[in-house]
């Protein structure tokens, strides 16, 4: 420990730190997205990433889903009252640095969080257009995605679609790096917000298996400076549920901190990638398992 002699030669405890350090480099995050009871997305994803990454998380839910490592079962939308009550009393005591947001599912719970984000602004607001788990089940209604883009993605600072949703959102098939790139320039001047196209997918969105192809996936970063490809090695593993949440509330978590934008989606997509690699040898559940959050 470290302790400092006082008078009488008895010894007391001389913190390590000065608390003003502390909170400067302990960015709030307020996730607000989905429950996922198994533990490896949703809201559960996103407090053990923003932990994970240096962060103080706070949390709305948004819907109750039952699900596991083997696909969503039920989901069960929460009030859009209750979902901006939650948002509420979070943002008017806590000193929010950035905002996560993930599944949202309906368009009046769309609109509950796009009236709190107005009452409440908060510099930075990355979203997950959270469409499709890792399972391919659907736990956003087809109209909640037009709300998403109309009064969502305006107040956001990053948009992080996986290939499925550019696609649906770009109104292309992205076959290749050479489309996320067309996609990503495309929805960054539709809304005005930078767009994070993720590649992970890659394979399967051009009828290729993961052996067929290079052995790197390729991320596509477009905000107001242009194009940037982030690239990892590919992990062949089957631990990878809840990636997408992992790296949307972790960009959050650094961005919260004082990173720029570029900076910290790369720190991000490097948590991400070394959380998948520490997540290959474990076997938690009989699906998609998680990712090792706190290999640290």
């Amino acid at each position: 420990m470290n302790l400092s002699r006082i008078n009488g030669g008895g010894l007391k405890v001389r913190p390590f730190f000065i608390l003003s350090d502390i909170m400067k480099d302990y960015p709030i995050v307020l996730s607000i997205a989905g429950s996922d009871p198994s533990g490896g997305a949703g809201i559960q994803a996103d407090i053990k990433a923003i932990s994970a990454c240096g962060g103080y998380a706070a949390a709305a839910i948004t819907a109750v889903t039952v699900q596991n490592t083997a696909g969503v079962s039920e989901v069960e939308y929460l009030r859009p009252e209750l979902v901006a009550a939650q948002i509420d009393a979070v943002m008017s005591d806590l000193a929010v640095d950035a905002v996560k947001i993930g599944m949202t599912g309906t368009v009046p719970i769309v609109e509950a969080i796009a009236s709190q984000l107005a009452v409440h602004p908060v510099l930075y607001v990355v979203t997950d257009p959270v469409m499709v788990s890792t399972s391919k089940d659907s736990l956003t209604l087809p109209e909640a995605v037009d709300a998403l883009c109309s009064r969502i993605f305006p107040r956001s600072h990053l948009v992080t679609p996986n290939i499925d949703e550019a696609s649906r959102l770009a109104g292309f098939r992205i076959r290749s790096v050479e489309d996320m790139d067309r996609a990503a320039a495309l929805l960054r001047d539709r809304f005005g917000c930078a767009f994070l196209v993720k590649g992970g997918d890659l394979p399967a969105a051009s009828g290729q298996s993961v052996p067929d192809i290079v052995s790197q996936s390729t991320d596509v970063l477009c905000d107001l400076d242009g194009l940037v490809h982030i690239t990892s090695e590919r992990v062949l593993t089957n631990n990878l549920h809840g990636t997408g949440c992992t790296l949307s509330s972790s960009i959050a978590a650094f961005l919260g901190a004082g990173h720029p934008l570029r900076e910290a989606v790369q720190t991000a997509v490097a948590y991400v990638h070394n959380a998948i690699v520490a997540a290959a040898p474990l076997r938690i559940g009989h699906g998609h398992g998680p990712l090792r959050h706190f290999y640290r």
